[in-house]
């Protein structure tokens, strides 16, 4: 309960401070595939999922999401799309997995699975 609240709090505090509610105002491209090909940059080593996360339903859920992802060890990188019932995470499979990513999830009340 006690990281619950927590993260609602960093939640509302992102909102405060004009953090993007949706992926689409960060410009992250929804749709993102399971197993992405590492863009020019990135670490071979790194990998990208995608979660569907059907228990979105309102506008403060992403944030929650992502903040949530985010302070998962090995999170390099998490966004999530309200529309699109979605989250997506570039993470270190060395230090972390997706159990994991989806035990974050359903830990702050977001049940969520890979996205096929």
């Amino acid at each position: 309960m006690r990281m619950t609240f927590v993260l609602v709090a960093a939640t509302l505090a992102a909102v405060l401070a004009g953090a993007p509610l949706y992926a689409a105002q960060t410009g992250a491209a929804s749709g993102a595939s399971h197993a992405a090909p590492a863009p020019a940059g990135r670490p071979l080593h790194l990998k990208t999922v995608t979660l569907a996360v059907p228990g979105m339903t309102c506008g403060l859920c992403p944030i929650t999401i992502r903040a949530a992802l985010e302070h998962v060890p090995g999170v390099k990188r998490a966004s999530a799309d309200f529309a699109a019932r979605t989250a997506t995470v570039t993470y270190d499979p060395r230090r972390t997995d997706v159990a994991a990513l989806t035990r974050a999830t359903a830990d702050v009340g977001y049940p969520s699975h890979v996205k096929r």
